[in-house]
């Protein structure tokens, strides 16, 4: 019998502004618990690309490191990145928020054609060549599209025709999606939800995610 499915989270940091989106990730992580699986959280041990004011979105002087700040969203369970054995999970799940774009990759000052930090590519590589199922929020499916874009996978950003033109040069299909819904590609097994590109509140985000979390399950049964 086939045990329940487990899923490696790949964080960027703690919050909307310079790592991960918080609403993203907590939604993400009830709902695989509540369907029946289980999660490990990892990030990269690298230093935030910038720290950001969350109170008023101005730049500071501060340095933080990506896995120390993920340690908040994890309550402290959490392991650096270059631990990750794939073949202990059934997918990989990456929330939104802009430490996606800035400490997982540079898009956010270079656009698509960014350098996506090692650890990132390893594993985004590595969790498509095994078949396992990848699933990303928000801003997140921008990464996978630099990194799989080459095989051709299907993902949304939602629908903003910018961001969605940047994922199209990478060879990757951008699909708009509502904010309820999942973007699911079968074929590739990927799974991909708007969240905060479109979403207005949490509770849109977490219908997203369960929509998300409810295909990447049936995808790795």
């Amino acid at each position: 019998m086939k045990r329940n499915p487990r899923f490696a989270i790949i964080l960027s940091g703690c919050g909307r502004s310079d790592g991960s989106e918080i609403h993203e990730t907590v939604t993400a992580m009830l709902a695989i618990t509540d369907l029946g699986g289980s999660y490990d959280c990892y990030a990269p041990n690298i230093e935030q690309a910038v720290v950001i004011n969350g109170l008023t979105s101005e730049k500071t002087t501060e340095r933080r490191n990506v896995l120390v700040e993920s340690a908040r969203l994890a309550r402290g369970a959490i392991k650096d990145i270059s631990e990750l054995k794939l073949s202990d999970y059934d997918g990989v799940l990456l929330p939104g928020g802009l430490g996606a774009v800035t400490n997982w990759c540079d898009f956010a000052q270079s656009g698509i054609e960014c350098t996506v930090d090692t650890s990132i590519n390893r594993v985004l590589e590595e969790a498509y060549k095994q078949k396992l199922v990848i699933g990303a929020m928000c801003i997140a499916p921008v990464v996978v599209a630099r990194v799989l874009g080459k095989y051709g996978v299907t993902v949304t950003i939602g629908n903003d025709k910018t961001v969605a033109k940047a994922i199209e040069v990478t060879g990757a299909h951008q699909q708009d999606t509502k904010v309820e819904a999942a973007c699911i590609d079968e074929k590739n097994r990927i799974v991909t939800t708007p969240a905060y590109m479109l979403a207005s509140n949490i509770s849109e985000v977490n219908q997203g995610a369960r929509s998300m979390v409810e295909a990447m399950i049936r995808l790795s049964a």
